[in-house]
């Protein structure tokens, strides 16, 4: 074995030019090819598919689910739980999702599903207590929800917990409410969701659904104009 100092040397050498090269390829060069055919490509995914309300504020990304709620009555009581702002079209149920008052207090709390068995008591428990809150906030003076017409997404969450869609079938869901409690047509409030229903990707993958920031922010440049 040749141990003489020239040698280890050359190996050093050798070795140290390869990692400056590597880190040039796969540190330098790489990141940038790839960030700028992002942006000339696909910009707006690369960025994380934000979304700006009526005056140009960033107020989210169409990727991420959020709440719409009430202040908390006691701010310095942690255990209050949340009461729903029932003037907005509300998610899916979730504990991950952040705060929105369209959007004054975005916060991202966590991401994952319950992991809880379809008879799992407490799960079973959470579902009938969503649904009935789902009927009761949902019945107007005009207009009785019948629990049979309730959406599985409208009493379940996501497996990740931060979906931003609800489905066509739970926005028109909560039209009467909304309309109601913003004063404004029935008509008007079903023309809102449909046209911010999408449809299937591609015309065949997935299900047709609604984006709740996009339909919010729809919903609060009605009630404002």
């Amino acid at each position: 074995m040749n141990t003489s100092v020239g040698n280890t040397a050359r190996v050093l050498g050798a070795g140290l030019r390869a990692l400056l090269v590597l880190t040039a390829l796969c540190g330098v060069l790489y990141p940038l090819a790839v960030t700028g055919i992002a942006q000339v490509a696909f910009s707006d995914r690369a960025n994380g598919s934000e979304i700006q309300d009526g005056g140009g504020r960033f107020v989210g990304s169409s990727l991420i689910g959020q709440t719409y709620d009430l202040p908390k009555q006691n701010s310095t009581d942690p255990g209050e739980a949340p009461r729903p702002d029932l003037r907005w079209f509300q998610p899916r149920p979730s504990n991950g999702l952040g705060s929105n008052g369209v959007n004054t207090r975005y916060a991202l709390i966590l991401s994952g599903a319950t992991n809880k068995a379809a008879d799992n008591p407490d799960l079973v428990r959470l579902v009938e207590d969503a649904k009935a809150a789902v009927v009761a906030d949902n019945t107007t003076a005009s207009y009785t929800v019948q629990p049979q017409e309730v959406p599985a997404d409208a009493v379940t969450s996501s497996a990740s917990g931060l979906d931003p869609d609800v489905s066509p079938a739970y926005a028109r869901l909560q039209v009467h409410r909304v309309a109601e409690r913003n004063g404004l047509d029935v008509e008007r409030v079903e023309k809102l969701v449909e046209q911010n229903t999408e449809g299937r990707t591609l015309g065949f993958m997935g299900e047709p659904r609604v984006n709740l920031l996009r339909l919010n922010i729809a919903l609060k440049a009605l009630t404002t104009s």
